[in-house]
């Protein structure tokens, strides 16, 4: 039995796709073709078959993903030599993208640790893309932060924290003294972060379950940019309060509590599971753990 195979099979599972498994292995698309064909000729399974124009697995394929996943994860660890890591001497280019409010939480300190620890590791750090994409799974990224847990089996999660959410306006705006209240929140009109231009969120939701709507004038793909239009009009924003307060304090921003209950929002590290034993990779999430730790624990400097 040819090993490698398996390595083959748990790339095939996870991107459903020939030319994106032959993508991940640093193979070609006919090269990646004849692996395939003689994985079905292994298992008596067509493993993918065509639907449409894209490819879906089957049944058994299903029922092999698991355990595929884990005897790859258990082999990739036992051909691992065990090494001692050398931060001072470590030279790696990971790649982070998230939400531009964590990530503007995130950059400098993890920045300043990175660099008068591990001097010869690069960092990239990318805003959010308009739309999910498996970067991830492809190793495009090496880690993401959000608010979202993972929904696909191959993606680790860590939850590093959790926000509550606030009502941000102007100190100036109308409707900015004293508490808000149901009455007067419906009476604000509202601008929405979605980096997919939604405006609807479960700030609706709630207001619906009382009977009620608020107006929601525009989307901002950011955070920042949300804060900017608050600070120059008297529109509101709904957004997590440690993370985004050192925005809104520069800007002269104030905050206020909501009338309705929202969940807090979580702050969401995410990996491939391939990394799951990669010694580097895990300081780095260390890292990024303790700073984001420190922000969503720590106390608002000032709160009106």
């Amino acid at each position: 039995m040819d090993l490698n195979l398996l390595v083959a099979l748990d790339a095939l599972l996870e991107e459903n796709s020939v030319s994106g498994a032959a993508d991940r292995l640093n193979l070609s698309a006919p090269a990646m073709s004849r692996t395939l064909a003689r994985i079905r000729r292994a298992t008596g399974d067509e493993i993918l078959v065509r639907a449409g124009r894209t490819m879906v697995p089957t049944p058994r394929a299903l029922e092999l993903r698991e355990e595929t996943r884990e005897l790859v994860r258990r082999a990739t660890a036992v051909l691992t030599p065990v090494r001692r890591l050398d931060l001072a001497r470590l030279s790696r280019h990971f790649t982070v993208r998230g939400h531009d409010a964590l990530l503007g939480a995130l950059a400098a300190p993890l920045i300043a640790r990175v660099g008068g620890t591990a001097p010869h590791i690069r960092l990239s750090l990318l805003a959010e893309a308009s739309a999910d994409q498996p970067d991830l799974t492809r190793g495009h990224v090496d880690l993401e932060i959000g608010a979202r847990e993972p929904d696909r089996p191959e993606i680790s999660s860590d939850v590093v924290g959790t926000d509550r959410m606030v009502l941000v306006l102007r100190r100036g705006h109308p409707l900015a003294k004293g508490r808000v209240d149901v009455d007067k929140l419906t009476r604000m009109a509202f601008v929405t972060v979605s980096r997919r231009g939604r405006l609807h969120n479960a700030v609706d939701d709630a207001l619906a379950e009382r009977g009620l709507r608020r107006r929601v004038i525009a989307s901002l793909p950011t955070s920042a940019a949300a804060l900017e239009v608050v600070s120059r009009s008297d529109a509101v924003v709904i957004v997590a309060e440690r993370v985004c307060w050192p925005a809104a304090a520069r800007l002269g921003l104030v905050t206020r509590r909501l009338p309705v209950e929202l969940p807090p929002a979580r702050v969401v590290m995410t990996w491939h599971h391939r990394h799951d034993g990669d010694p580097a990779h895990a300081w780095l999430r260390g890292q990024v753990r303790e700073v984001l730790g420190e922000v969503t624990d720590g106390p608002v400097d000032a709160r009106d």
